[in-house]
């Protein structure tokens, strides 16, 4: 039997002893459990707590596997919530109203997948096209709007499992894919994904959590310091899509080696890249070379002095500024959420991976078994 099976079936068992959701009556961060109980096609969804002994809090819901709170302490030691979404389970799931990947775990394909087509075999196999002509984040009914299977065997972790049947979203294979998020005594988000398939498809799995370490998402995150482990990106066209092509970042606004403001240039539209992104929206090419140990991303808020270091395997990061938050989504404690408020660094495979046979492959077979690892740190500077 796999390890991923062997997982699911002892954390099964876990949950006949530990019912349901774990989540207060009201958490730290101020939510109310309640307010995430619902049923989707037969599946229920709730709100799970994870602490730690150093006091921090995370609140996760299974629907989409959405990470809905942080709580972690500044350099005051007072507790900030640092992560941007919504205090109901409603509007996560109002794909109309209130359409968003707040603190999703995105499947099965996080990025985007030019013209929503993948070639297996060679058939060509025609997804989603849900973002200028591409297949962005899974499609319109990717795993962020689906309901996870969710254990919690102990106060500070969590297991998530979707089954995604062939044909998901125009996906081949049937697929199995966990999401274990811990929560470390030295105040980490500990993710490792893992999945398998019965037919040869294409995962690429990510978190997209928005992130304000000042706690108040009605400031943006202009003087927050980034810094990024990377020599080059993948520029991409006017659609987002990336070109083909590998660049250094040197001499140019992309090149976050040494910690930089992300303001400083977020609005430099001479520089074509930012014009296209209409800021930051880019994949870096980490030179960490898939070593979990090495900070791949860095960032500071001045103010707070809330640090947040960003570890994974994988080859590449999305670094999104919030530049398409435009003041219609109204967020927890009824905060309107505008324009660089947030931003995200999505650890993944390159975007468009499956056409681009010179790059870190996204392709999954039978047998083979898909495991990605992230980690989110946060710490106190003075």
């Amino acid at each position: 039997m796999n390890r991923i099976f062997k997982t699911f079936l002892y954390m099964a068992a876990v949950a006949l002893v530990n019912s349901c959701a774990t989540a207060p009556d009201k958490t730290l961060s101020g939510l109310y459990g309640d307010d995430f109980i619902a049923d989707f096609g037969g599946k229920k969804t709730a709100l799970y707590t994870l602490t730690n002994a150093a006091g921090m809090e995370v609140c996760v819901t299974n629907f989409g596997g959405r990470i809905v709170s942080v709580m972690v302490p500044d350099r005051n030691g007072d507790m900030k919530d640092v992560v941007l979404g919504f205090d109901n389970v409603a509007n996560y799931a109002d794909k109309v109203n209130t359409p968003s990947d707040f603190g999703a775990s995105i499947g099965r394909y996080a990025n985007r997948i030019n013209q929503g087509r993948i070639v297996i075999d060679g058939e060509t196999i025609q997804l989603p096209q849900n973002n200028f002509g591409h297949c962005l984040h899974g499609g319109p009914d990717g795993w962020q709007y689906q309901v996870y299977d969710a254990v919690q065997p102990d106060k500070s972790s969590l297991v998530l499992t979707m089954h995604s049947p062939d044909g998901d979203s125009g996906f081949p294979g049937e697929v199995t894919a966990v999401v274990i998020m811990t929560l470390t005594d030295d105040n980490a988000i500990d993710i490792r994904y893992e999945a398998e398939t019965t037919a040869k498809t294409v995962v690429n799995m990510t978190n997209h959590a928005y992130f304000n370490l000042s706690g108040d998402p009605t400031r943006r995150v202009d003087d927050h310091l980034m810094q990024i482990n990377a020599d080059c990106f993948t520029p991409v066209d006017s659609t987002f899509m990336t070109t083909g092509e590998i660049l250094s970042v040197e001499n140019t606004p992309m090149d976050f080696r040494q910690p930089s403001a992300i303001g400083s240039d977020i609005k430099n539209f001479e520089f074509q890249q930012i014009r296209f992104g209409n800021g930051f929206d880019h994949n870096w090419c980490l030179n960490t070379k898939g070593d979990d140990s090495q900070v791949a991303a860095r960032v500071v808020c001045p103010e707070t002095g809330i640090c947040l270091e960003v570890f994974t395997d994988e080859p590449g990061v999305q670094f999104y500024s919030g530049n398409f938050l435009d003041g219609t989504c109204t967020g927890k404690n009824g905060i309107v959420y505008e324009q660089s408020v947030a931003f995200c660094l999505e650890t993944q495979k390159y975007p468009d991976s499956p056409n681009k046979p010179e790059w870190p492959s996204a392709y999954l077979e039978p047998g083979q078994k898909y495991s990605s690892h992230c980690v989110y740190r946060f710490s106190v500077v003075e």
